[in-house]
């Protein structure tokens, strides 16, 4: 079945008016729109039509079968498909599962300290599974300020910046300061024992004195790419 779409459901309805599908097929084909019961899960193929992108499967906490299971129902539905917090073990039965499917494992425009790139990569893997073109930029932190004004060019020319950061969280506040476009801040859980487990980034981030910064939880890489990729997709 094509992507559950608007475009999908209208050409539904015209093949039923114009009797090149009956009006059961019709209504088999739209039968789990809303939602599909799998006992362990409901799966919301309706998400796609909403949001323009379909459910995304949080890994952490599911079986490997459950995981897969899901995934099917999805890739039934729609051809794109994005696992978050899942392991290697998954992603091999799923691409097995799924040939025809396109998986993404490499995104965003982001901005952050070795130690972080784990989110940003969550992030950046998101962003660029729902088609944004990323540019990565990896260890330019405060306490070698001059590395980040050395990727000025980088990331002055992108729409949206994710900037992914622990210990103190200054990192946010400071690139937006130097650009006109959105920035959404991710604290992390890197830090020492006063850090707070991020605690103490997420705060500095939500006091940031910077008018363009917007903050996600902590280590919520896959938030900062979802919310980045709406914003591209509204200043097209």
């Amino acid at each position: 079945m094509a992507s559950v779409n608007r475009e999908r459901i209208k050409q539904l309805l015209e093949d039923a008016r114009a009797g090149r599908i009956s009006v059961d097929e019709a209504t088999d084909a739209l039968a789990h729109l809303p939602y599909e019961d799998l006992e362990f899960a409901r799966v919301d193929h309706h998400r796609a039509l909403r949001q323009g992108f379909p459910e995304v499967i949080f890994g952490k906490g599911k079986t490997a079968e459950q995981i897969v299971k899901i995934a099917e129902r999805i890739l039934e539905h729609n051809p794109n498909l994005l696992i978050s917090r899942t392991t290697e073990e998954v992603f091999q039965q799923v691409t097995a599962l799924a040939t025809d499917a396109e998986f993404h494992r490499e995104a965003g425009m982001i901005s952050v300290g070795t130690s972080d790139i784990p989110v940003a990569e969550e992030a950046a893997v998101t962003a660029t599974a729902m088609g944004n073109r990323v540019t990565r930029i990896y260890d330019v932190g405060v306490a070698g300020i001059h590395r980040l004004f050395g990727a000025r060019a980088d990331f002055e020319s992108a729409r949206v910046i994710i900037v992914v950061a622990g210990m103190e969280g200054a990192l946010p506040s400071v690139v937006g300061g130097m650009v006109s476009v959105p920035v959404i801040a991710v604290p992390t859980s890197i830090g020492y024992g006063a850090s707070f487990d991020g605690l103490a980034a997420l705060l500095g981030m939500l006091n940031s004195c910077a008018s363009n910064v917007a903050v996600v939880n902590i280590d919520n890489g896959f938030g900062a790419g979802f919310v980045a990729s709406l914003i591209n997709r509204r200043r097209e």
